[in-house]
C-alpha cells in the first residue's frame, strides 16, 4: 500500500482562493483525482465538488560546496473545490 503525503499550501495566493472556497494541497506524482477526492473526504470531513490537479516541474540547485546540480523532484498542486458552506481549519485566517 502506497502512502498518499497531502500537505496544505499556505501561501496568499491560496489563502485568497479559499475564501472563494478553493483549498490548495501539494502531493507526490502518480495519484489520481479518484484517490486525492476520497483522502480529503477522510482527513478532512468535507464533501469535494470539483478537483484540479497540475503536475510541477522540480527545479535545479546547486550544491555550494561540491558545485553539483541536483534536480529536486517532481509534484503535484491539487486545488479542491468544497461544498457550499464547508471549510478547512488549516486555511483559517487568524488577525
Amino acid at each position: 500500500m502506497k502512502i498518499i503525503e497531502l500537505k496544505p499550501i499556505i501561501t496568499e495566493n491560496s489563502l485568497n482562493l479559499a475564501q472563494k472556497g478553493w483549498y490548495t494541497f501539494a502531493t507526490q506524482v502518480g495519484i489520481n483525482k479518484n484517490a486525492l477526492k476520497k483522502l480529503i473526504k477522510e482527513i478532512f470531513n468535507v464533501d469535494v465538488v470539483d478537483i484540479k490537479t497540475l503536475i510541477v516541474k522540480g527545479k535545479t540547485r546547486r550544491s555550494y560546496k561540491t558545485r553539483e546540480l541536483k534536480k529536486l523532484s517532481d509534484w503535484k498542486k491539487v486545488i479542491v473545490k468544497l461544498k457550499e458552506g464547508q471549510k478547512i481549519s488549516a486555511f483559517e485566517q487568524t488577525s
